[in-house]
């Protein structure tokens, strides 16, 4: 019967957990759970993986190669002389070991260089993603407190226009105000409304896009704490991040590489004019059970050879020449490519950097903003009280007050995404970014 009686007791403590609220997260948990679950994240770590063993695959064309063959036959033979015919029979088995070593092969050589620079470009591709990831994960994560806001702004100015319709109302039931005043505070609250119901949906459309990256169902981020001290880029020169892409941009990287591969493929087109120097050995051993063709003898025979194998192309109908051509044109592509990269990477660094420093100087401008908007508010509300100002004076300050606390709301958010994508623009974006923006969020409860 005890156990029975804890039943209702264990229902209840369940209902009680289950009705605490979910843990947020920061930014670097969820970032986290999103490196062992996106699916295009994981999707370039296998890439990396399977270029790795490509290249091992050609590393195989400079080792020794080794095999083991064996035959066995079984004949029947039927002589026939003019003392009689004949019958018996025998059987042959050849097993052979035999073995190569590449001693000279500069095609070999060449792809085996070939597949450790395809390795960097799969590394450099990672990275790509990675940074893209981080760059994902903090857009999601920023929008869904963008939607909280924007969802909270909109609630607040409800309530405070529903706070005018009454007092409307109430003025226009002691005859102090017009029915105008009552039908433009029912209007402005109807469309608050709606921008509630809008603004609801919103939020639960960036939680989504935050799960499918994360995997995190019911994920909560955590809110920026307060007061926010934003970052300013440093250096506070767009040419020294151009100077950094050079060398840490993957992009640029894959692009360089890419050359390197074209020019060695130019040198494997080029050894089809070249001889290949092998060195060859194998043993065998041929046993003759039951005799041969010529003698009924049982026999055992061995052979071991060692050597040297030399080949030499000598005419291949122009197909080496135009292969040739074929990588030189390929090598012009490569380099080609490398310098539109470079010019492309320069260009989004700059674009980066000078939407950084604007976005820091519209959220100066909207804090400013914010209290010009809160005062004239506060200004508005008293000359409606003594008769100086109508009530949709009132509605317009609170709708521009509320539109602005948005704005800024967005601004910030906004400026620190831009942080990442300078940096990811110039191809120094890491997690360690990640831990220093994780810093300006509140502690979790």
């Amino acid at each position: 019967m005890t156990p029975l009686r804890l039943i209702p007791l264990a229902a209840a403590l369940a209902a009680a957990l289950g009705a605490l609220p979910a843990r947020a997260q920061s930014l670097l948990e969820l970032y986290d759970a999103a490196r062992a679950y996106d699916a295009a994240f994981q999707s370039a770590r296998a890439q990396y993986d399977a270029s790795a063993a490509r290249a091992e695959q050609a590393r195989a064309g400079l080792l020794p190669q080794a095999g083991l063959s064996a035959a066995a036959t079984r004949t029947d033979l039927t002589s026939s002389t003019a003392a009689g015919t004949i019958d018996r029979g025998f059987t042959t088995q050849n097993p052979t070991l035999s073995a190569s070593q590449p001693l000279y092969r500069p095609g070999n050589l060449a792809a085996w260089e070939q597949a450790k620079r395809q390795v960097d470009v799969a590394q450099a591709q990672l990275t790509t993603a990675g940074q893209d990831l981080i760059l994902r994960v903090s857009q999601a994560y920023f929008d869904v407190l963008a939607a909280q806001d924007t969802l909270a702004f909109v609630r607040a100015q409800k309530q405070a226009v529903s706070e005018q319709l009454a007092s409307a109302r109430r003025n226009f039931e002691v005859g102090t105000a017009t029915i105008t005043d009552t039908r433009e505070a029912q209007a402005r609250f109807d469309l608050v409304s709606a921008q509630e119901i809008q603004a609801e949906n919103d939020l639960r459309v960036r939680r989504l896009a935050l799960e499918t990256i994360t995997g995190r169902t019911g994920a909560q981020p955590l809110a920026l704490a307060v007061p926010l001290a934003l970052p300013t880029p440093e250096p506070a020169d767009p040419d020294a991040w151009v100077t950094q892409a050079e060398q840490a941009s993957p992009s640029i990287l894959q692009a360089r590489r890419n050359v390197e591969i074209a020019e060695l493929e130019t040198e494997r087109a080029r050894a089809g004019h070249k001889p290949t120097v092998d060195l060859v050995a194998s043993y065998g051993v041929q046993r003759n059970i039951g005799g041969t063709a010529v003698t009924p003898v049982t026999s055992r025979a061995t052979a071991s050879t060692v050597g040297v194998q030399f080949n030499l192309p000598l005419f291949a109908g122009f197909s080496t020449q135009n292969r040739i051509r074929e990588t030189l044109s390929l090598e012009e592509r490569a380099r080609a490519d490398l310098e539109a990269t470079r010019r492309n990477v320069a260009q989004q660094t700059r674009t980066a950097y000078l939407n950084l420093v604007s976005g820091n100087g519209q959220v100066k401008a909207l804090e400013a903003a914010e209290a010009s908007s809160q005062l004239a508010l506060d200004a508005n509300r008293l000359g409606y009280q003594v008769g100086v100002r109508i009530n949709i004076d009132v509605l317009n300050a609170q709708s521009q007050l509320f539109q602005t606390k948005r704005d800024l709301a967005q601004a910030r958010y906004n400026l620190l995404l831009g942080q990442l994508r300078l940096r990811q623009a110039n191809g120094t974006l890491t997690a360690d970014d990640l831990t220093r923006l994780n810093a300006l969020l509140a502690s979790g409860r």
